[in-house]
């Protein structure tokens, strides 16, 4: 059976990566012609001197965890000021209010017109990874892992994905393609289109039309799906909208039939649910907030003028 870490863009852990370098890349292309079109910093480049110098300090105004950092070490490169950009945190870190996470130092002018696309990746990176961090600490002491979803902002999912293991959480299947997810459509369509239950014909076919290493999953919405779903072997399957019984349940009847069959929850799950969900002895539980729903964290650059 595959081990599900094997379907992460990211398996070896959190660090950023070629894939997250290429993303990144591509959004600060994107960012940056959006925000200068054919003209420029039009306001900077006729009220600051081209000459002058200075630095800003990038400063948390509100407590958090940090995620974009090597983000903003390659929109440096863009304007040549590599030399100029000294993090004084890592990604993953926590930080309170008023605490300083980079000084750039070097042309002013520069610092002036990346600013807000600079703010505008960690603000959000930081976002996610902030509330990765809370759902994470809801499942402590227990051994269910938090992970993210599908639900990630078109273009920006490495990015996204990345920032959610800098919180502590775990991806779940990058794309469509790179693992199985049998969902209740799929099953809904066989069902239509042949007598008998279509999970073990769905899995069957999975198995039949991948690569042996495809981890397939199947979602289950009751209990008797459940025992299907058991009885046909996949790699994990989705209890979907269980109650918290029922998923100690699901639990137990994994237990009895093949305990390396993963089962992951999801539906109606809150910081408020969370913990209970875990400690019903789930793997993992699938959170679409961690990338849909997380706020931007506040964070400022305060500009210090220099000679």
């Amino acid at each position: 059976m595959r081990d599900r870490n094997s379907i992460d863009d990211d398996p070896s852990g959190p660090r950023f990566g070629d894939a997250e370098r290429r993303n990144a890349e591509a959004l600060i292309t994107m960012a940056l012609a959006e925000d200068l079109g054919d003209r420029g910093d039009a306001t900077t480049e006729t009220v600051i001197p081209a000459r002058a110098e200075g630095s800003a300090r990038v400063v948390a105004r509100a407590p958090g965890v940090l995620a974009g950092l090597p983000v903003v070490g390659l929109l440096l490169d863009r304007f040549e000021m590599k030399e100029g950009w000294r993090p004084l945190k890592v990604d993953g870190d926590r930080v309170e209010a008023g605490e300083v996470v980079a000084v750039i130092e070097g042309a002013f002018p520069s610092i002036l017109t990346l600013e807000r696309t600079a703010l505008n990746f960690l603000q959000r990176l930081c976002g996610v990874a902030t509330l990765t961090a809370r759902f994470v600490e809801a499942v402590e002491g227990t051994a269910t892992q938090v992970c993210d979803t599908r639900k990630t902002t078109p273009g920006w999912r490495l990015l996204e994905k990345y920032a959610v293991r800098r919180g502590g959480g775990v991806n779940h299947r990058v794309g469509l393609y790179d693992a199985i997810l049998i969902k209740d459509n799929h099953l809904a369509w066989l069902e239509s289109e042949g007598s008998g239950d279509p999970i073990p014909r769905a899995i069957a076919a999975a198995r039949a039309g991948s690569p042996a290493e495809m981890y397939v999953e199947v979602e289950v919405d009751t209990l008797e799906q459940l025992d299907s779903a058991l009885a046909s072997g996949p790699d994990a399957i989705l209890v979907d909208n269980f109650s918290i019984e029922d998923l100690a349940e699901a639990v137990r009847r994994r237990d009895q039939v093949d305990p390396k069959i993963e089962l992951e929850a999801s539906g109606g799950v809150t910081l408020q649910t969370i913990g209970a969900m875990a400690r019903a002895g789930v793997d993992r539980i699938s959170v679409g907030a961690l990338t849909h729903s997380a706020v931007a964290l506040d964070l400022a650059l305060d500009v210090e003028i220099g000679a």
